[in-house]
């Protein structure tokens, strides 16, 4: 078990390998010694019991986009001007906006995740895991990730958006790009900083290209959908905005222009669901399939009673959660057990540490199938809670049924394995298993 004294107590030690191998009993020392944490090294409040996060999460007070602005704020003044057309391109999505502004992206964007379109795509789905299973079957090896987790969710959102497949490993990389520089990390270098920037205008001249595609010839997908609500009468305007050096304090949006999505909005939107559309999904898979094959009566279990497999899903986003860490920024002073958090802090959810919360779950630390104990936070709360969730839980549990169901003997085929560095996301860099 990872332990450090009180005094030193700091989300930095996410950073370490050893804790990002096992982050759960630093979790667990954060609960008992101080849940409502003030980490003077990194600068910000830490929350880590259910109950708090929880009632975060619904509290008016508190705020994403603000959460936001606070994490570009605290870049040096240097970084701040090559990361700008960054930050300002995610404030106008609708992860990282309150209402009014979030209530009229978010109902633009909620017609392509609806049961009925999402059951339309599982068909193709299983299409494409048995494709991804069948390349991996003919070699009589698999690493998950790469052979399997990572491409299929990005095969879905583009099909989704309507974009080529043929292009996932661009998808990936300016996503990588991008998110490298948002999170609980302080300090990001330079390097860092321009890759981000540089993505976000590859992405953006990808996006838009696309776009006047779909304007001359539009299909049934979301980006045909979303640009029917798109104001055109001043996309040059629209693109002036995006990549004028503005200061965030122009984040705030005019409710009064509400109707339609801008198109940089359309673009920063289509941008973020590419980034995050495929993160999740793919370490669900990883995650999921690991905690299977350490936990073999589990993984029995659920060969003996198929019906079993939504709640294995909910139980692998409450064990391992892809997405460990969110953040809101204070708009008010705020007293919570006794602590003042100031107008203007950031308060980071450790959602990782919440999903294992022994006053919330019976032995939070044992992985049960079985569990019925309600609703995890693995995807937010209230107005924010994950536009694409019915997505992502429809994909793994596609991509859990056929595995199990075409390779009874799969098996770990490494000893050591590696998790990704960045402190937001947990998902392994390979999981390789014998078929």
């Amino acid at each position: 078990m990872v332990m450090v004294t009180h005094d030193a107590l700091s989300l930095s030690h996410l950073q370490r390998e050893d804790v990002r191998a096992n982050p759960y009993p630093f979790y667990e020392q954060l609960r008992n010694q101080d849940p409502v944490h003030w980490d003077a090294e990194m600068g910000f409040w830490a929350l880590s019991k259910f109950a708090d996060i929880d009632s975060l999460y619904t509290d008016d007070r508190f705020s994403r986009a603000q959460g936001l602005m606070r994490g570009f704020e605290r870049l040096p003044a240097d970084h701040q001007k090559i990361a700008q057309p960054v930050y300002h391109s995610f404030s106008k999505t609708v992860f990282y906006a309150d209402p009014p502004y979030h209530t009229h992206l978010r109902g633009l964007m909620n017609h392509a995740f609806t049961p009925r379109r999402i059951e339309q795509l599982r068909p193709y789905v299983q299409y494409i895991v048995n494709e991804l299973l069948d390349e991996a079957q003919s070699r009589g090896t698999m690493e998950v990730v790469h052979d399997l987790a990572y491409p299929l969710p990005v095969m879905v959102i583009a099909e989704l958006l309507g974009l080529p497949a043929s292009d996932r490993t661009r998808f990936k990389q300016w996503s990588d790009d991008l998110f490298a520089i948002l999170g609980t990390v302080k300090h990001k270098s330079e390097r860092l900083l321009n890759c981000a920037a540089q993505s976000l205008e590859e992405m953006t001249d990808y996006v838009r290209s696309l776009s006047e595609k779909r304007r001359e010839d539009p299909q049934d997908d979301l980006l045909s959908a979303l640009l029917v609500a798109t104001d055109d009468d001043h996309p040059s305007a629209a693109h002036h905005h995006l990549h004028s050096p503005h200061s965030m304090g122009e984040l705030v949006h005019d409710p009064e222009a509400l109707s339609t999505l801008t198109e940089a909005e359309l673009v920063a939107n289509i941008n973020i669901l590419l980034s995050t559309g495929h993160e999740t999904t793919t370490h669900l898979i990883g995650n999921g399939l690991l905690a299977f094959l350490q936990h073999p009566d589990q993984l029995r279990k659920l060969k003996n009673d198929p019906s079993l497999l939504p709640s294995a899903v909910e139980e692998i986003l409450r064990y391992d959660n892809p997405v460990q860490i969110t953040y809101r920024a204070a708009l008010e002073d705020a007293e919570l057990h006794g602590n003042l958090i100031r107008k203007g802090d950031l308060v980071n959810t450790i959602i990782g540490s919440a999903n294992r919360d022994p006053e919330r779950f019976t032995n939070p630390d044992a992985f049960d199938i079985t569990r019925d104990e309600g609703r995890h936070l693995s995807f937010g709360l209230g107005i924010h809670y994950c536009i694409g969730a019915p997505l992502v839980k429809m994909e793994a549990e596609v991509a859990f049924e056929t595995i199990l169901r075409r390779f009874p003997n799969l098996a770990l085929a490494a000893e050591h394995l590696e998790w990704q560095e960045h402190p937001i996301f947990r998902g392994l860099k390979a999981l390789p298993v014998s078929l």
